[in-house]
């Protein structure tokens, strides 16, 4: 077994740790919000032999586990990355608690260069532009971006940042295409990615593996294989042995996500247990979503959760913020357009709109759990 030092969500400790992790001089590491749930579990002192990081998933569906990264396939996903868009300075942007902000740093200590960072606080558009200096590379969820995008076009000095960069990478989440061209249009050159903790970050941009990556649809499941997937799930042979699988001589991470590769491309529907049985049809929650979004400016950052319905059996609710909708269509409006698209099976049941902004996880995506707690869902 290897020590596992516990660390606190800050750069300056958890850089000389993850470069000691890396190399093998040091324990392997795992970071800690500074204020940890009062329901977290303890953490181990130790880890199997090879383990460099363990990474606590968000939990956003209410099941946390503890993923086991070496540094082999840290150092993989690093590699992998730079052959595509390059090396250099990254802005850190996100916390450490997520394996995108733990890959800012392993990019960089790869590149052999020291990070800029952010302050800490709450995400704010002008310190971030300030923060960007000489940066050419960072990595941002969905609503940083949005905001972003957002104060660009009032501030000049976040244009220009924005446009400064060499490459900025969207991942975690959904994007909206909306903000997506309107980062684009103000010069920002992005990449979509897509991964999770078990593949040591992003390993699909723009719908395309990275170099020595596959992705295959299994029964409509997404499957990942590549050098960067994960030893397994600390203590939790059960979920280990249901993630990964052998297949044709490699390893393969089953996503869980629901999803299409046609001619290498990836397109991702939503996760595999938001698919519901709605009058007897399947419907994907997660294109309910993409649809309610696209469709309607105003409902560009909701949820769709599901419900139960007495006539039609499993059915979709849709959860607004209030703050930030703007004039909120009627539910008869967004039924017809989610009808049109996709059929009326999967046309939501109602819509639920809170009275604050919506709940999320310190990596920015929504916190499904405490949103269906306040929709009474």
């Amino acid at each position: 077994m290897r020590e596992l030092a516990i660390l606190p969500d800050d750069p300056a400790v958890v850089l000389p740790a993850l470069r000691a992790a890396l190399d093998g001089s040091g324990p392997a590491i795992m970071v800690r919000p500074a204020d940890p749930p009062a329901d977290a579990a303890p953490a181990p002192g130790a880890v199997p032999e090879g383990v460099a990081v363990v990474v606590e998933t968000s939990g956003s569906t209410g099941h946390p586990k503890r993923v086991l990264l070496t540094a082999d396939a840290l150092l993989a996903s690093a590699a992998a990355s730079a052959s595509v868009i390059g090396e250099g300075r990254w802005l850190l942007a996100l916390p450490l608690t997520y394996i995108a902000g733990l890959q800012v740093l392993v990019r960089s200590i790869a590149a052999g260069t020291e990070p800029a960072l952010l302050p800490a606080g709450p995400f704010d558009p002008r310190v971030f532009a300030a923060a960007a200096d000489d940066a050419r590379y960072v990595s941002l969820v969905p609503v940083q971006l949005a905001r972003l995008a957002q104060s660009a076009q009032s501030r000049p000095e976040v244009a220009t940042a924005l446009a400064g960069f060499e490459r900025i990478l969207v991942g975690g989440q959904r994007s909206d295409p909306r903000v997506l061209d309107q980062a684009a249009a103000i010069g920002a050159r992005l990449t979509r990615t897509y991964g999770s903790s078990e593949t040591a970050g992003g390993c699909v941009y723009d719908g395309e593996p990275l170099p020595g990556y596959r992705a295959e649809a299994v029964a409509g499941e997404l499957q990942l294989s590549g050098p960067s997937l994960f030893a397994g799930y600390l203590d939790d042979a059960e979920r280990t042995d249901a993630a990964l699988v052998e297949r044709d001589g490699a390893r393969w991470y089953r996503t869980g996500d629901a999803g299409t590769v046609d001619d290498g491309r990836v397109a991702v529907v939503g996760r595999l247990d938001d698919v519901i049985i709605s009058g007897g049809v399947k419907v994907a929650l997660g294109e309910v979503e993409q649809v309610v979004r696209e469709e309607f400016p105003a409902l560009g950052d909701s949820v769709v959760l599901r419900i139960e319905d007495a006539e039609w059996g499993e059915g979709s609710l849709v959860v607004a913020d209030a703050r930030f909708c703007g004039r909120r269509p009627s539910l008869f409006a967004v039924r017809e357009a989610v009808t049109t698209r996709l059929g009326r099976a999967a046309a939501p049941r109602r819509i639920h709109w809170l009275e604050q902004d919506l709940p999320r996880l310190a990596s920015g995506k929504p916190d499904r759990v405490a949103i269906r707690v306040l929709a009474g869902g």
